[in-house]
């Protein structure tokens, strides 16, 4: 026979449940983990049930101990995907549901839970490198590839200066896009490389938003059509945003090599 739990005990399992939901959505887990993840460690902890439901920018959790229901909300702003935050509330469950912790563990260690950053310059170095390598992988001589990784190590750096400020990611990546095209621009403009329309294409590549539109789907193929839908509206905007900088630069350049 299960132990009895008591209401206020129930409101901290509660607190525990959303807690874990709101670090996924916030950090870019799809919306089938969060919930599955929520319901896992609430039985782990001796909940009979719990019910999610998902919003864009919140979530509410329901739980229910021999009849009776505690209901919890918590508005969940976007923290930018993190997969290591991710990874580590996926362990906490795990090891909720192997007995290894117990409620006091669990609590503790949810809330030590802090966002894993590489070296920012180490960041910087290896989306220059990337950007630069699908230049050369479309054609570009090696001139041009220093080109694009100049281009896009800078465009980085922008973006990177504009987040720390916390500024819209809207406006972010439209700024981005567009100081990484007027450099890149410039290749075309004094003839740089074999093909230097290629540097203006491939130095904007690292402002794919391809989390958000892989997430999107996957949400829309297992069931959570809103969530999809606030994804994959929230993804197009950010490449909207991306356009708008590319064509605000060439127009003031007057350089239309790719588009």
């Amino acid at each position: 026979m299960s132990t009895p739990i008591s209401e206020e005990y129930q409101r901290e399992l509660s607190r525990l449940v959303i807690k874990t939901g709101q670090m996924l959505l916030q950090h870019g887990a799809e919306s089938q983990m969060v919930g599955s993840l929520c319901c896992r460690l609430g039985e782990a902890l001796g909940l009979d049930s719990v019910e999610v439901s998902l919003s864009a920018s919140s979530m509410v959790v329901t739980t229910l101990v021999n009849d009776y229901c505690i209901t919890t909300a918590r508005r969940c702003p976007d923290r930018g995907i993190n997969m290591h935050i991710v990874s580590e509330v996926q362990q906490v469950v795990v090891d909720a549901e192997n007995n290894a912790i117990d409620v006091a563990e669990v609590r503790k260690r949810l809330h030590s839970i802090e966002p894993y950053k590489h070296n920012r310059w180490l960041v910087v170095f290896m989306i220059g490198l990337s950007c630069a390598s699908f230049c050369r992988l479309a054609g570009g001589d090696w001139l041009l590839f220093g080109w694009t990784f100049l281009a896009s190590s800078v465009g980085m750096f922008v973006r990177q200066e504009i987040a720390q400020r916390h500024f819209n990611p809207l406006m972010n990546f439209g700024v981005t896009s567009f100081v990484t095209t007027l450099i890149a621009a410039q290749a075309e403009i004094y003839e740089i490389g074999n093909h230097p329309f290629l540097a203006m294409a491939s130095s904007v590549l690292m402002l794919v938003p391809g989390f958000p539109l892989i997430n999107s789907v996957s949400d829309m193929v297992k069931g959570y059509v809103n969530m999809g839908i606030a994804r994959w509206v929230f993804a197009s905007l950010l490449s909207l945003a991306t356009c708008i900088g590319i064509i605000a630069a060439t127009t003031l350049l007057g350089v239309w090599g790719w588009v």
